[in-house]
């Protein structure tokens, strides 16, 4: 195929990976203007579409962001804070103003502390060296929180463009699509006012005559779960509705597992309560420490399930972190799937898989 490019963003057309920048199906290259998939709903539809990059494209991508004076607004899952914390933004960024937005709130418990939450991501941030102008938490599926996040958009860019930017499956798509929805009220503003020009794999959604909304494909981050599961799978641990905590009275020497994707062990301590936060479609198991080895060989897949046949083929083998506990409430959070909040003077041990660290953090509820 001789050498194209979109002539709605300027990246260049492929026709064979549905999921990455560029592609098109074959029967659209006879048209007279040829659009990659992403921009052709854009401009026929109003819809985003995701795709994604490496961090590495991704970084080659946007480094003119640093050139402009703009505002770059961070999408980020409030499930998976350490997968999809984007590290590198601030070198891309220089002295434009991040604002960081936490996804899918409306999936958390109600007892969730909303300010404590906001709080800790913004230290989070923080010690990824981003330096944030304000913390916002929304549901991009519900709405929730919107009215505060495009008064804020409004507020600290300025009259300049405006950079979203995300890694996968966070709902960076679904956010702009709201913003599309609610910005336009009637269905062909975005079709009769879609301009091309834009390069490297941006799509600009027009603000007004000079500024814009610049949609950037979404970065592979490896240390999220979802790149090591069947698309099956992902949808067994990505909650759809409020998380229904469930409580174990454990004793030490007792294991969980959560589905076949990830296990805590409970080595040392009294006898306490483990408060489990996870989608409420992932079974959770308990079985005696002594046994779990022999319960994960034997039945991951099948008991133990999530993963399923096609997930075993992607994921990497269990790896295991070590945490003390001393006397404080905690959270032990399992990156993409969960958390389990405990207390007291305990030990515990947590597996995962490799590539995908098991953190810990004060406890959010």
């Amino acid at each position: 195929m001789e050498k194209l490019n979109c002539q709605g963003c300027g990246v260049q057309i492929q026709t064979s990976k549905p999921k990455e920048l560029g592609y098109t199906p074959s029967s659209a290259l006879t048209k007279e203007t040829v659009l990659c998939q992403r921009c052709f709903r854009l401009k026929h539809y109003n819809e985003i579409q995701a795709v994604s990059v490496t961090d590495d494209e991704f970084l080659e991508m946007v480094s003119e962001i640093r050139d402009t004076d703009s505002l770059v607004v961070h999408i980020i899952d409030i499930f998976d804070v350490n997968g999809s914390l984007v590290k590198s933004l601030p070198r891309i960024t220089r002295d434009n103003p991040i604002l960081l937005v936490g996804n899918k709130m409306d999936l958390l418990p109600k007892s969730t502390n909303n300010r404590k939450l906001m709080q800790w991501l913004r230290s989070q941030a923080k010690d990824a060296g981003m330096n944030v102008s304000d913390v916002y938490l929304i549901s991009s599926v519900k709405g929730h929180g919107l009215d505060e996040l495009k008064q804020a958009i409004e507020r600290y860019r300025d009259n300049q463009d405006v950079y979203i930017v995300g890694t996968t499956n966070v709902g960076k798509s679904t956010l702009i699509n709201r913003l599309i929805k609610d910005s336009s009220g009637v269905k062909d503003v975005i079709t009769t006012s879609y301009f091309p020009g834009t390069t490297l794999g941006f799509i600009e959604i027009p603000l007004d005559n000079d500024t814009a909304l610049i949609d950037t494909p979404g970065i592979v981050n490896k240390q999220q779960i979802a790149h090591y599961i069947s698309d099956k799978d992902l949808k067994v641990i990505t909650p759809n509705k409020e998380i229904k905590p469930r409580i174990y009275q454990i004793n030490s020497k007792q294991s969980l597992f959560f589905g076949g994707l990830g296990r805590l062990d409970f080595v040392k301590g009294d006898k306490q309560s483990f408060v489990c936060y996870f989608s409420n479609q992932l079974p959770i198991h308990r079985t005696k420490l002594d046994n779990a080895d022999k319960l994960y060989a034997e039945h991951k897949g099948e008991l133990l399930s999530p993963p399923s046949q096609e997930t075993l083929e992607l994921l990497p083998e269990l790896r295991e972190s070590t945490f003390r506990i001393n006397n404080e409430k905690a959270d032990i959070v399992f990156p993409g799937l969960g958390w389990v909040s405990v207390s007291g003077d305990i030990t515990v041990t947590a597996h995962s898989p490799k590539g995908v660290a098991v953190s810990i953090r004060k406890a959010i509820i």
